[in-house]
């Protein structure tokens, strides 16, 4: 099933443009409950072992620590300079490390690992060496290339010599950010950094073997114009990376307190954004990347595209993969597991992680346990936001439904959609056709439960 298309239409797009969630789990983070504890953790990973088949694991390290705030960023970070916050720090990752591999099975081989931030390169070389030498003692990493080893750079943190270190330590896929080489642009969000900087990471990725180079861009930047960021697009381009993530910049300065800095009247209006995020979809689609979909791009021989033309794609807290079966072990202060048919976060604020790791705790802080309909609720919206297309007769039999009457209320929903184009709704199936492939959001909305009784979450605009 080709993806390969989109369809831009304005109007579509602002009568759908609402604020919705990005489906990075289902249910989303504003349902886990303080009432779901660490020890609630415990038992459903524990139990995870004695499933008839193991399912391989997925390792995520929060490394929190960044040398320059960025203006835009709402991620859980902590900005400073004092490069003695790191020992510390992996002091207690390594207890984490310790606890958590005692409750999985040493079999279960580790198919996919991610460190985030942060700006994981705050790290220095012997740290990043003795973080993975670590990681070896207490799991089972793979030693074959083959796992999805990937990390998050900051061009400005990382040189040649750091990049040829990450290989070795069995790294073989890398994100760049760097969202826009307009200077002004740049320095009115605070992030300076230079064509420069970012070439030598991307060409050195290359010189040394990994497998993908991804590019984070966003887009609705203060100062940012439709030739700006065309110009930075056309440049990366040149390049040729494996996958590109364009993201429309979020403001929401009441949630995230370095944003307070950015000037409002510098933002571009809604109906520049819509141009500046057509004109880039126009120059990758005539490069013949592929739209993933949220947000994401990626070449045609890319393995993400291959496994969404498969029907197989899979979408969790480190966004789109290919390794759908894994349990997700969540390290660092802020982090979320997802295993078995549970999400757990450990403590948002860095002194309450470590006072719980220090006095031999997981540091869970809330979470939720799934129940019958969130899973099945949670496989609909992944197969929609990944794949575009969802059979019912194949979701009926797995969960012994009727799927018309389970979901008559949604399909009565997606009526509209049916009617402005953006899915075709058959009598046992839906797909998501070009015009719904930039508002999947929507789409996968109706089928969230948990939204109906929501009046002032706070999530993200669609586009």
């Amino acid at each position: 099933m080709k993806t390969t298309s989109f369809g831009f239409d304005a109007d579509l797009i602002n009568k759908y443009d609402k604020s919705g969630p990005r489906y990075t789990s289902y249910p989303t983070v504003v349902e886990f409950s303080i009432n779901f504890t660490a020890e609630d953790y415990k038992k459903i990973a524990q139990a995870t072992n004695a499933e008839d088949k193991l399912r391989p694991l997925s390792l995520y390290f929060h490394i929190p620590f960044c040398d320059t705030v960025c203006f835009y960023c709402g991620c859980n970070k902590i900005a400073t300079k004092d490069r003695s916050k790191s020992p510390p720090y992996l002091a207690r990752l390594y207890r984490e490390l310790a606890m958590q591999s005692k409750l999985f099975d040493d079999s279960r081989v580790v198919d996919q690992l991610h460190w985030g931030g942060g700006t994981p390169t705050f790290l220095n070389d012997s740290e990043i060496k003795a973080l993975m030498a670590r990681t070896r003692q207490e799991f089972n990493l793979r030693e074959d290339d083959k796992g999805e080893y990937s990390i998050e750079i900051d061009p400005r943190e990382a040189g040649r010599r750091t990049i040829e270190l990450l290989r070795s330590e069995g790294f073989n896929r890398i994100s760049l950010g760097l969202q826009d080489f307009e200077p002004k642009v740049q320095q009115a969000v605070n992030r300076v950094q230079t064509e420069t900087q970012t070439l030598a990471v991307l060409n050195a990725a290359r010189e040394f073997g990994f497998h993908s180079i991804s590019i984070d861009l966003i887009y609705g930047l203060p100062l940012q114009t439709v030739k700006s960021f065309t110009e930075t697009l056309h440049r990366i381009l040149s390049i040729r990376p494996d996958r590109l993530s364009v993201f429309n910049y979020a403001h929401l300065p009441k949630i995230f307190k370095p944003q307070r800095r950015i000037n409002d009247s510098d933002l571009p209006s809604s109906e520049h954004k819509l141009e500046i995020l057509q004109a880039a979809m126009r120059i990758l689609q005539d490069a013949g990347y592929v739209y993933i979909g949220m947000d994401h791009f990626a070449l045609p021989e890319d393995e993400l595209a291959i496994a969404q033309s498969a029907g197989s794609l899979y979408r969790n807290f480190q966004g789109y993969s290919t390794h759908k079966e894994c349990d997700l072990i969540g390290f660092g202060v802020s982090s979320i597991s997802m295993v078995g048919n549970c999400y757990a976060q450990n403590a948002k604020d860095l002194i309450e992680y470590e006072a719980q790791i220090d006095v031999g705790k997981l540091a869970v802080f809330r979470g939720i346990e799934l129940d019958s309909d969130d899973i099945l609720r949670r496989e609909v919206i992944t197969e929609i936001i990944c794949n575009f297309y969802l059979k019912f007769s194949v979701i009926a039999n797995k969960y012994q439904i009727d799927f018309s009457s389970y979901f008559a209320f949604e399909l009565t929903e997606l009526a509209d959609m049916h009617e402005d184009g953006l899915i075709e709704l058959g009598a046992d199936y839906l797909k998501v056709l070009p015009a719904g492939r930039l508002l999947v959001r929507n789409i996968c909305m109706v089928f969230d439960k948990y939204l109906r009784s929501k009046t002032n979450a706070s999530f993200s605009r669609v586009i």
